[in-house]
């Protein structure tokens, strides 16, 4: 059964509901879920540099109590999934643009869920800069793909266009907010969802009934 999801690097709630799918898909080893991740920017006017983390995130919900409440809200989050984000690393909030390309390219090597996993990684818990073209060539090298050619790629508009069209075409499907799964091409189910829930679609699909452990 395939399952798109559609997710930006740079949003905790994406990494939290990764982290909760892991968890069903542990219980119900034997899920039926083939994964495609797919583009969608938080922020698709962030300049091509980014920005100062204070300052995005002071504009983005109205000063330092505002985004002291809403992250205060994540880490909570987080910490019941099992993650622990370090909030505090990141200096930049960076435009994902070329996060998206590296994820669509590691799919032709059958690596676009560790390459999705390594952004998660390198961006909420190593504070690393995901709109550094050398970062993520970097992350590239460590998955074991060509960290030149990604480079070089980076260095020009090679699927730029591809990825800001398939962004667009989401936004006019209705999705404004990530993490969105679509389940069997058909259902879209937004937001961070408990493990739960998802262990009750597996459950489903494949018509086991075995209670959650």
């Amino acid at each position: 059964m395939r399952l798109d999801i559609l997710s930006d690097p740079i949003c905790p709630w994406c990494f939290i509901g990764k982290k909760r799918l892991e968890d069903a898909m542990r219980l119900r080893p034997n899920h039926p879920f083939e994964i495609q991740w797919h583009p969608f920017q938080l922020n698709p006017d962030m300049p091509p540099e980014g920005m100062d983390r204070r300052a995005y995130l002071e504009t983005k919900f109205g000063g330092k109590r505002g985004a002291i409440s809403v992250y205060s809200e994540i880490e909570k989050h987080a910490l019941e999934a099992g993650l622990t984000l370090d909030f505090g690393a990141i200096e930049r909030t960076p435009n994902t643009l070329n996060a998206h390309r590296l994820i669509h390219w590691s799919g032709f090597e059958g690596k676009q869920y560790d390459t999705v996993d390594a952004l998660f990684q390198a961006y909420f818990i190593e504070g690393r800069d995901i709109g550094d073209a050398e970062t993520l060539a970097d992350i590239a090298d460590n998955l074991e793909m060509d960290a030149a050619a990604i480079a070089k790629m980076l260095g020009t508009d090679t699927d730029l266009a591809g990825i800001m069209e398939r962004d667009a075409e989401a936004r006019k499907m209705g999705v404004n907010s990530v993490p969105t799964f679509i389940v069997a091409g058909q259902h879209a189910v937004p937001g961070a969802q408990s493990a739960d829930l998802w262990v009750n679609v597996i459950d489903e699909f494949t018509g086991a009934d075995a209670p959650v452990q």
